[in-house]
């Protein structure tokens, strides 16, 4: 089942490979959508693919890279769209 999440990371996660990170757990996981820097810091994702992709994607975004400290992740439920090829970062 496909499903889609959107997410707002904070902590710190600007300056330190997050977006990277993010990208290449998507791209590990086969989950489309993309990843942005928001002005107050935090990093928006926007995330779609299979149930258990997304989760395991999930997983690592809420552990993040070597360096970033995740303080909060907030999830919201999104309907799937399919608009996606693929995994891109925004600026």
């Amino acid at each position: 089942m496909r499903v889609a999440r959107r997410y707002v990371i904070a902590g710190r996660v600007t300056g330190v490979g997050f977006r990277y990170f993010v990208y290449e757990a998507a791209e590990r996981e086969g989950v489309t959508g993309w990843a942005r820097n928001l002005h107050d810091r935090r990093v928006e994702v926007l995330a779609e693919g299979d149930a258990e992709a997304v989760m395991r994607f999930e997983l690592a975004i809420r552990r993040g890279p070597p360096g970033a400290r995740v303080d909060e992740v907030e999830t919201e439920v999104l309907a799937p769209t399919g608009r996606f090829p693929g995994f891109s970062i925004r600026v």
